[in-house]
């Protein structure tokens, strides 16, 4: 009725078809596992979720901006400028994706003839001082709701600082 080569090709069928069957079951836990059901009692199935006890607040020491512009590394200000270079070019009048960044620090906000800033940082007022600039290489989109520029921030203190100090020499 059935030749060897049938029944091998059946058999075949069969064990890819449980093979399947067992890496999509394998695949599926591994993917949508909450870590409940072993017993433990501390992780039940859902989302786990840590709660800080009010009474500890913890104390952050408040640095004065001025001391990191002081004693910043210009050298290292370039380095970090390195993230900036994609949109950013130094040279007069040279505009890239985001205006260029000669003589930036104290230079009017949005003073650039024939960028195209966003409307909110076009009707800011005052200049790019060290504040200015501290709090907008923290968080762009914080500072000027609405700005153009997708660049997320610079997180750590002393490389805005550095930044800032390099950026301070380009003239």
């Amino acid at each position: 009725m059935f030749d060897t080569m049938t029944l091998t090709k059946i058999l075949g069928a069969l064990c890819g078809s449980l093979l399947v069957f067992l890496l999509g079951s394998w695949a599926a836990e591994e993917l949508f596992h909450t870590g409940g059901g072993h017993g433990d009692g501390e992780h039940l199935a859902g989302y786990v979720i840590e709660i800080e006890d009010a009474g500890e607040v913890e104390e952050v020491e408040e640095v004065d901006f001025a001391e990191l512009i002081a004693a910043a590394d210009i050298g290292k200000g370039e380095k970090v400028f390195g993230k900036c270079r994609a949109c950013h070019k130094l040279e007069d009048g040279a505009n890239g994706t985001g205006p260029h960044l000669f003589n930036t620090v104290n230079r009017d906000k949005g003073s650039i003839d024939g960028f195209g800033y966003s409307a909110t940082l076009a009707s800011m007022e005052g200049v790019w001082g060290y504040d200015e600039l501290n709090a907008f290489l923290e968080n762009p989109k914080g500072y000027v709701q609405g700005t153009k520029m997708s660049f997320s921030g610079l997180k750590k203190d002393t490389d805005r600082a550095n930044l800032i100090a390099y950026l301070e020499t380009i003239k």
